[in-house]
């Protein structure tokens, strides 16, 4: 899931008030209120189009799909109350809830599940997250438009029993189920809709209000099938791009829990608010993406490895003080069966490897002379924009590149990456879906939506398909950490840190556990009297 995506309608004071007195009646208590800092606007509320972190954060409370993830992130029975698998491993049946609901109140059907599938692959749609479903039989040659949607190996035996046929065995199958292009969809209309009233959702939560720039408000599901342990009436996602921003909100009372903390106040919070600050491994990597389709990077690939060697990553997570940890690899450490791949100049000393960058730089036909101008293209963003600055240095120090550092508001920003005329490189981050390395390197792909870069190497995308045909779970491993190694040593892209999750969660908001996915749904959670 790339982290990097708005619009909505401001809808009339008298038809809020209307909305929020049909709704529950216990959100008039203000203790059963929880307001959730959010670091960017959600681009939509469409699970076949959602493609970014702030997206994806709501849309957990919304949607239900046939698995559900615990607080720890693991995998539970959702819509499906359990599900059966073939001796060959690649027939599913997944038995679904009789009581599983619509926010409007009718029955969530296997039906449903198919034709959202469909939806989510169907390639006049271009969803980002397709990806994620292409290990059922006939996605990808959906996806590619050689096979109409109808085609696919999901068929609803009954409202409450679903048949899937994968194109190979996949045990981590269930887990994509618990995200967002696997959602069920009530229809086209609901799922793009942004006016409450039109909205249909089938979890824990129902869109409420939706004030661009401002708040996404959700207000429990009535009909939803476990409603009985949600314990939070309503939840207020307020947009704050600005982390010193929540900070204040947070400590004037108007936040229970923030998404991000900035920086340099860690070692202050530390101090004095330990119980309330959470921090831990994310499975997540930012990292600057190559527009290989143009100079100065196509068919330079001298040129696009001394960038990625200038670059002092001890140095640079330090300054940026965030526990970070410099990357020198995609796939994030911690990643489930998997052993993190790293270039191999990663071991020289400081002198040695920026000897060997502007030696790769003269290579590439630049000199103090003749200096390389760069254009970087960021979203709007404090530490993002910090993080520029001191790369931009690091360059101009050791190589003599001068750089123009270019913002935009993230719903511009997330138009343009998708036009390379645009840019040169771009500041983007991929976040796990799921704990797997093929989630991070599958979005490297020729073919994937997610390939900003425009990488393609068939050798790569043979060693990713091997991968996925493999049922030895260690022949797998080693067939992806043999891609990344073939990816590194192409450089389309330039890895620069790993994330931690960092936020601040009052004392009275319990259930809460940081996982390495960063998920933290709003249903787990309850509140205490304070």
């Amino acid at each position: 899931m790339r982290t990097a995506r708005t619009f909505g309608k401001v809808m009339a004071a008298g038809l809020m008030v209307s909305l929020l007195s049909c709704g529950d009646s216990s959100i008039q208590n203000d203790s059963s209120i929880l307001r959730r800092g959010l670091s960017g606007e959600p681009a939509t509320l469409d699970p076949a189009a959602v493609a970014d972190t702030f997206s994806h954060e709501v849309i957990r409370d919304l949607y239900e799909g046939l698995t559900a993830e615990s607080p720890t992130g693991t995998i539970l029975p959702g819509v499906a109350t359990s599900w059966d698998v073939d001796a060959t491993g690649t027939r599913y049946t997944f038995h679904l809830r009789t009581d599983a609901r619509w926010s409007n109140g009718k029955p969530v059907t296997a039906h449903d599940f198919v034709l959202a599938w469909q939806r989510a692959l169907d390639p006049k749609r271009g969803s980002p997250e397709a990806d994620l479903l292409h290990v059922i039989a006939g996605a990808a040659d959906i996806v590619a438009g050689k096979a109409p949607i109808t085609s696919l190996g999901a068929r609803a035996l009954s409202d409450t029993m679903l048949e899937v046929t994968l194109e190979q065995p996949a045990p981590y199958f269930p887990g994509l189920l618990a995200h967002a292009p696997a959602y069920p969809v009530y229809s086209d209309a609901s799922a793009r809709s942004h006016d409450p009233k039109g909205f249909i959702s089938n979890g824990a939560y129902v869109l409420s209000r939706w004030l661009p720039g401002t708040t996404v408000t959700l207000t429990r599901n009535p009909y939803y099938w476990d409603r009985d342990n949600v314990h939070i009436a309503r939840v207020e996602y307020q947009v704050v791009s600005d982390d010193s921003a929540q900070l204040r909100r947070y400590r004037a009372g108007g936040l229970e829990m923030t998404d991000n903390v900035p920086a340099n106040e860690l070692p202050t919070l530390r101090r004095e608010h330990a119980q309330e600050l959470k921090i831990a491994p994310y499975l997540a990597t930012a990292y600057y993406g190559l527009n290989l389709t143009a100079a100065p990077f196509a068919h330079n690939a001298q040129l696009r490895q001394a960038l990625a060697m200038a670059i002092d990553r001890h140095r640079l997570v330090q300054q940026l003080g965030g526990g970070q940890s410099g990357a020198y690899g995609l796939v994030a450490p911690g990643t489930w069966n998997y052993t993190p791949q790293a270039w191999d100049w990663q071991a020289l000393s400081d002198t040695e490897r920026i000897a060997q960058a502007q030696k790769l730089y003269a290579q590439a036909g630049y000199s103090s002379r003749s200096p390389l101008r760069l254009r970087v293209l960021y979203n709007t963003n404090p530490g993002i924009r910090d993080t520029a600055i001191v790369i931009a240095a690091m360059w101009k120090e050791v190589l003599g590149i001068d750089t123009k550092l270019e913002d935009q508001e993230y719903r511009v920003f997330l138009e343009t990456r998708h036009d390379k005329s645009q840019w040169q490189i771009a500041r983007l981050s991929w976040a796990a879906d799921y704990d797997d390395a093929g989630n991070f390197l599958d979005a490297l792909r020729k073919t994937s939506i997610n390939n900003d870069e425009s990488y393609a190497n068939p050798a790569f995308d043979a060693l990713l398909d091997e991968a996925a045909h493999t049922p030895d779970a260690q022949v797998r491993r080693e067939k992806l950490q043999a891609a990344e190694r073939l990816m590194l040593a192409d450089y389309p892209i330039i890895p620069l840190y790993h994330f931690v999750s960092k936020h601040l969660v009052k004392p009275y908001v319990k259930g809460l556990q940081v996982n390495p996915l960063n998920h933290i749904a709003s249903k787990a959670l309850s509140l205490s009297p304070h």
